[in-house]
């Protein structure tokens, strides 16, 4: 009896989150690690078919990172990468476009509609212009080229829209159209905090492969539970939020700065951290907020 009134507990902490949030967009990053491992991904889909059922409007914005390697290694492409972003000229788009478009992108929409929930996906490339990505080296001064690879330019939200207006998940993948015609690869935390931005969603939340924002990269318990934006700013400067958290970071602190309420960095790891961040009074990630 005492663990069915436990379970009882665990409902009523959740009721004033599900009333507050009941009607409002929430955009979740999906992919890196979190997609490496099916009962992970399945875990977390999971969480946003119950969203979805509670009356949140969630949008999915999903990578392929893993898939996408192991296809160029079967056609004999090597992956690069130049600071973090993947190197991708005119053989690696294409696969890169293959396997987004027509199998992660399916295969994520398959699962949701196996838990009950309604998805539909939408290609990229159909709702997002870029700009070609360009940069320098800090030492050289010279020019850094990573072929099709793009920075959102701006972002069609009409399709997004219409699909969480008829209660449709939306899943998208991280493609752009740059000016020229061409596909481009686009970072998938920088793809959906320019689409959180658009919506002005209520909240934006990175699955990471790390437990949140820690003041000490090697102690996990070091997770800092709630940032201020002056705050995140503070500890970028003083090196303690690097590396690949940087596009997250930047991506919230744009988001935030845009409308969008709180920005969520949580560990895809932890089962069904989504809906103990979301949905509990202590949470279990770094929440950052104005």
């Amino acid at each position: 009896m005492q663990k069915v009134i436990e379970k009882a507990d665990v409902l009523i902490e959740a009721l004033p989150y599900i009333q507050r949030f009941r009607g409002d967009t929430v955009v979740v990053k999906f992919g890196g690690s979190a997609m490496e491992e099916q009962a992970q991904v399945e875990t977390v889909l999971k969480d946003i078919a119950f969203m979805e059922c509670v009356g949140m409007r969630p949008v999915v914005v999903h990578g392929g990172g893993k898939a996408i390697s192991q296809r160029m290694k079967d056609v004999g492409l090597r992956p690069v990468f130049v600071k973090g972003l993947r190197v991708t000229d005119a053989a690696s788009i294409e696969v890169v476009e293959q396997v987004l478009n027509n199998e992660v992108n399916p295969s994520i929409v398959r699962t949701l509609e196996e838990f009950g929930c309604k998805a539909r996906g939408i290609h990229g490339e159909h709702i997002l212009s870029v700009i070609k990505h360009a940069g320098q080296d800090k030492d050289t001064g010279e020019a850094l080229d990573w072929g099709f690879v793009g920075d959102v330019a701006g972002v069609d939200i009409e399709p997004v829209k219409a699909y969480l207006h008829a209660d449709i998940v939306p899943v998208i993948t991280p493609l752009g159209r740059g000016p020229d015609g061409k596909l481009y690869n686009i970072n998938a935390d920088e793809a959906a905090a320019a689409i959180a931005e658009k919506m002005a969603a209520r909240k934006l939340v990175f699955l990471s492969d790390v437990p949140g924002v820690l003041m000490n990269p090697e102690d996990p318990e070091s997770i800092v539970s709630t940032l201020k934006l002056t705050e995140v700013e503070d500890l970028i400067k003083r090196g303690v939020i690097s590396g690949g958290m940087l596009p997250k970071i930047g991506g919230a602190l744009k988001a935030l700065k845009a409308g969008v309420r709180k920005t969520h960095i949580i560990d895809a790891a932890l089962p069904h951290s989504l809906l103990l961040e979301l949905f509990t009074d202590k949470g279990v990630g770094t929440e950052i907020l104005q």
